[in-house]
């Protein structure tokens, strides 16, 4: 009869481990539940040891090569995952598990199926270790660029907690809720993005190629050139015969301000500009809190301490200016002070924010007014971003209008010029019967 080993956990969250002698798989996911223990991985003994000296040859025969060693890549089979595509797979482990599914099981069914050949080879590790006897959230962490300290401490709570299965749709619902705010942003952006690409191949047109036949037009006409035609003229021809130095010297720049930004001081700078900018900073600033918010809720309705919960948050914030607020919320907590007070100093969270957290540490209810004050600010940023493409359209439109109609009026100044000397010079003529 084979052997199955087990990792289950028990109704305090403390992890258990141990061995059955079943006839099958599920016999033995049986047999552990009738123990009162919750089970997170079961596996055949002899599959885990053959896969495990498995995995050691290969990793011997890969420190072995020496010179001759080398890795073939082929594009679309590497590379990080996309956000929607590990959305999905949250969201769908989550309804295995929340099925009675064992983890394991879970795992190898969503490998079978998955279509994306980077997340594929994850889940496919994630498998290997689990069966190896590390935990899931020790899986998770040997892949930082695709699950964040976020992702990993969330799970790694819900295997204490014995609720796994739970905070596997919070992350679902939290990635969902993010995706859908950015999905909003990137459509409200779509419309000014567009017409500004129209705007430039237009000007870049008149520029090369109309307003070059009216200078030659106008070189054989004996007429005074307003100043605004000769400056038109002048920007024609910079584009036309200077174009490949100005775009060298817009790459310098554009690479010299992605250097900076890579600086401490200037992320700070860029920061604190991002959220002072008309219009767009109030956006921005919303997206922020409400990110703050919904994060730092999320990790601690699934049972994250609070410390190591307020880290995350600083660390995936996405704005310098929040992420020295939630430092100086950190320092306060450690010292046994509330979240309040640095809030309020910080000048960054607004003050219904801060009562509203302030309501939450006072009745013990602070994960729930978090998400609540989460979800206020999803829908402020969902009206501020409708407003603001309401607005951007006609602006747009005008300043199409404008660019356009000042090229051709200025094409047109010297013409109206030479029809008004023509007509003025022979005006006395039928006067003299």
């Amino acid at each position: 009869m084979p052997k199955y080993n087990y990792v289950a956990l028990d109704a305090r969250g403390n992890e258990t481990k141990g061995s059955l002698e079943v006839a099958t798989q599920n016999e033995a996911i049986g047999r552990v539940k009738e123990m009162g223990l919750f089970p997170t991985k079961i596996a055949e003994a002899e599959k885990v040891q053959e896969k495990q000296r498995g995995k050691k040859a290969r990793t011997g025969a890969k420190k072995g090569g020496g010179a001759m060693n080398f890795q073939i890549k082929i594009p679309g089979l590497g590379g990080r995952v996309k956000q929607k595509t590990l959305t999905a797979f949250t969201r769908q482990l989550a309804t295995l598990v929340d099925a009675g599914l064992p983890l394991l099981r879970g795992l190898r069914v969503l490998e079978k199926q998955e279509r994306n050949a980077a997340l594929k080879t994850i889940i496919g590790e994630l498998a290997l270790a689990i069966e190896g006897g590390s935990t899931f959230s020790e899986a998770l962490a040997q892949h930082p660029k695709t699950f964040n300290r976020l992702f990993v401490n969330m799970v790694k709570a819900g295997e204490l907690g014995g609720v796994l299965e739970v905070v596997l749709k919070r992350l679902a619902e939290f990635s969902e809720k993010a995706q859908k705010i950015k999905g909003k942003i990137k459509a409200a952006l779509f419309y000014p993005v567009a017409v500004l690409i129209v705007a430039s191949g237009i000007l870049i047109l008149l520029m090369t190629f109309v307003v070059p036949r009216f200078k030659e037009v106008f070189a054989g006409m004996d007429v005074t050139m307003p100043g605004f035609t000769l400056f038109v003229l002048a920007v024609s021809d910079a584009i036309r015969h200077h174009i490949l130095p100005v775009l060298g010297c817009v790459a310098v720049l554009w690479v010299l301000f992605i250097l900076f930004l890579k600086t401490k001081v200037g992320r700070l700078i860029w920061d604190k500009f991002k959220l002072k900018v008309p219009a767009i900073g109030p956006v921005i600033s919303k997206i922020a809190i409400s990110r703050f918010a919904r994060t730092l809720g999320t990790l601690v309705s699934s049972g994250v301490p609070i410390l190591q919960a307020l880290t995350i948050v600083k660390e995936t914030a996405g704005n310098v200016v929040i992420s020295n607020a939630v430092a100086k919320v950190h320092e306060s907590v450690k010292e046994g002070e509330t979240i309040t007070a640095p809030l309020e100093s910080s000048a960054v969270f607004p003050p219904m924010v801060v009562s509203m957290v302030d309501v939450g540490e006072q009745t013990g209810a602070l994960p729930e007014m978090l998400l609540r004050i989460a979800d206020n600010y999803e829908e402020e940023v969902d009206n501020s971003v409708a407003a603001m493409t309401s607005l951007l359209e006609p602006i747009m439109i005008v300043f199409l209008a404008v660019v356009v109609g000042s090229i051709v009026i200025a094409m047109f100044l010297p013409l109206i010029a030479m029809i008004t000397q023509m007509s003025g010079g022979g005006g006395g003529g039928p006067g003299e019967d």
